[in-house]
């Protein structure tokens, strides 16, 4: 087999999570992409894959051959589209993994404008923020609050942001306002999950001083959007992003309180850890839609007095 059917085989691999899977997706039996596999294999004198019976995982070397392999697979495909139409189309897929809050708000509006100006493009929007490997999970863009520890991405900044501690008017009027991080202890507290561990302690920092408060939560959710609409019933005193509750704020459903603590889930992430950032691989293994759409969405929220 060439080199081309080889790049195609693996990116199916990738994409399907499984050798059976891709191979039904281009007509081979398991065994031939087996074989074709440990072919490739040993030509690099790599190994591409970690496979076990149930899961395959990129190893380094595997996740620089599919990068690449995508990159040339989508510059054929721009070239055949420039060779038979004269113009270089903006057309394909777009994968998109944002969390749900600011997907719903701030993405989602600016997917479906990207998607008036290039029809052709198909947009994929995936409204969670539990992706940590963009390779495996097949996005291309990645939007979420942090970095994401993998120096093979590029992170950029969408918007400044910041923690805040919420609850509505009517919580805080039959509960009262905690004036110290240490009153929280006797509050209805609202809290997070994240891969089953339930976010309980929150760090507070004022001038130099830090100080860790375990909460004592009455309502868990691994969904932030969740977590805000118990706040605006007025279950309890919730630890939000400012951009997810921005508006709730603006129109008095939510009032932040313990206002100037540094408020975080915990001890080493820094103030910009709350930053919004997009995280995607580098501009060079990108098709032109992803390229285009990075532009546009950055654009929109450095121009936008709304983001």
């Amino acid at each position: 087999m060439d080199k081309f059917s080889d790049m195609e085989m693996f990116v199916s691999i990738v994409k399907h999570q499984g050798l059976a899977a891709a191979g039904r997706d281009i007509g081979l039996s398991p065994a031939t992409m087996t074989a074709r596999l440990q072919a490739l294999e040993q030509r690099y004198a790599v190994k591409l894959l970690n496979r076990s019976t149930r899961h395959i995982s990129l190893t380094d070397s595997g996740a620089l051959y599919h990068k690449a392999c995508i990159e040339i697979l989508d510059n054929v495909n721009e070239t055949e589209d420039l060779i038979q139409n004269g113009v270089k189309e903006v057309k394909g897929s777009l994968k998109i993994a944002a969390p749900k809050d600011v997907g719903k708000q701030y993405i989602l509006p600016i997917v479906s404008e990207f998607c008036k100006l290039y029809p052709d493009v198909v947009p994929y929007l995936y409204l969670n923020d539990n992706v940590s490997n963009i390779a495996e999970s097949g996005m291309d863009i990645v939007i979420r609050y942090g970095e994401l520890a993998d120096s093979n991405l590029i992170s950029r900044r969408l918007s400044a942001s910041r923690r805040v501690l919420c609850a509505s008017p009517a919580y805080l009027k039959q509960y009262g306002t905690p004036l110290t991080p240490q009153d929280l202890v006797h509050h209805h507290c609202l809290a997070m999950l994240r891969s089953n561990e339930e976010l309980k302690t929150w760090h507070f920092q004022d001038q130099d001083k830090r100080n860790a408060i375990t909460v004592v939560p009455k309502r868990f959710s691994d969904d932030g959007e969740v977590i805000r609409c118990w706040a605006l019933e007025g279950a309890g005193i919730a630890l939000k992003s400012v951009l997810d509750i921005q508006d709730d704020i603006d129109n008095l459903r939510l009032v932040t309180v313990l206002n100037g603590y540094m408020k975080n889930f915990n001890a080493s992430t820094s103030v910009s850890s709350a930053d919004l950032n997009v995280v995607y691989i580098s501009k060079q293994y990108q098709p032109k839609r992803i390229r285009l759409f990075l532009d546009f969405m950055i654009d929109k929220f450095r121009y936008s007095s709304n983001y």
